[in-house]
């Protein structure tokens, strides 16, 4: 019997109600690996944020979820699933970063529990400041502040890994499959994942890169299985804000298709469960904007969810690294090139 682990699967979070939109937005634009002004003009920033976009976008878009997210719901899914796979000694927990149950909240229920050793795995497959390392973070500061001082394993990103690969492709297969049939033409695959903007990843952040790494190999596997090449690119949603973001856009690779008279098929392979940007930003609003264009034939494939062939790379990760202590991804050691310097290794490492 190994020691008692407490395997955290960390996440984003979602309001769980209207009335929780506003300061579930708040605490996103708190976040300094959001808005990295100082924390008085953050504080101000966030406030207005919160409140304009609890009243406009965000409001109309968990409007069409009945006020609330799915996240949690389907991350619990994924934490039940994943603890069908591991040993007796091994309990799955949730943490939140923006909503609850955020990490002060489990930290308590992990030390109630008498773990012995903790093992935090973001849901995150390709590593970002915004994302993975923001939630580490908040985990190191609330187990320093609660006295949870056992010993902590950390997988940062796992861009490659077999699970999330192979059930990526599955999900694809099934309506490349249904598109082929229904308008006699290969669609064309659009990766679309959440965009930074342009001075996040110039600031040396690895996560446009890991997303290209991800959507090479999974093209490649489609193409295995398949039989024949696959015409694919990537692109980046969800742009808000005057800055200039990574690109490009979701709604520009959209008009490309339009014009080139093929249909789409969209994967968000940066997104691990369904949540409001693919039920409501990728199923409502890209899909009237597509229509909008006169672009014939709009497919989505799902999240890769509970799929058996994901929660089983998963549980490979926790039961490969589950006797060692320190920072790796999948691969076990630094995948990122070294101009990233804002990979794990360089600021998550110590």
């Amino acid at each position: 019997m190994g020691k008692k682990t407490a395997v955290v699967l960390l996440n984003l979070g979602g309001p769980d109600s209207k009335e929780s939109i506003k300061p579930f937005l708040f605490n996103f634009f708190m976040d300094k690996n959001i808005i990295g002004a100082p924390k008085p003009i953050r504080w101000a920033l966030a406030k207005y944020i919160s409140i304009k976009r609890s009243k406009q976008e965000a409001g109309e878009s968990y409007g069409e979820l009945g006020d609330k997210s799915p996240l949690l719901e389907n991350t619990n899914a994924q934490a039940v699933a994943l603890q069908a796979k591991l040993p007796g000694h091994m309990k799955v927990f949730v943490s939140m970063r923006y909503w609850h149950p955020m990490s002060a909240q489990v930290i308590k229920e992990i030390k109630d529990w008498g773990a012995e050793k903790v093992l935090l795995l973001p849901l995150y497959p390709q590593f970002s400041t915004t994302t993975t390392n923001s939630s580490i973070e908040d985990w190191r500061k609330n187990s320093k502040t609660l006295g949870l001082d056992i010993p902590v394993s950390t997988i940062c990103c796992y861009p490659w890994q077999e699970g999330f690969i192979a059930a990526s492709a599955s999900s694809i297969v099934t309506e490349y499959k249904r598109a082929l049939a229904e308008m006699k033409k290969s669609p064309r695959i659009l990766f679309s994942a959440h965009g930074l903007p342009e001075k996040v990843i110039k600031g040396g952040d690895p996560y446009q890169w890991q997303c290209e790494q991800s959507a090479e190999k999974i093209a490649a596997r489609l193409e295995e299985k398949l039989g024949e090449k696959v015409d694919w690119q990537i692109c980046y949603q969800s742009r808000v804000g005057p800055l200039k973001w990574i690109g490009p856009s979701t709604e520009e690779a959209l008009q490309k298709a339009a014009q080139d008279g093929v249909s789409v098929l969209i994967y968000p392979h940066a997104f691990t469960q369904e949540h409001v940007e693919t039920l409501v930003e990728l199923d409502v609003e890209y899909r009237e904007e597509a229509e909008k264009m006169g672009l014939k034939g709009y497919y989505r494939a799902q999240t890769v969810g509970v799929m058996d062939a994901f929660i089983d790379g998963l549980a490979d990760m926790v039961n490969a690294y589950a006797d060692q202590e320190g920072l790796r991804p999948d691969t076990g050691g630094r995948l990122c090139p070294k101009n990233f310097k804002q990979c794990a290794y360089d600021i998550l490492a110590a």
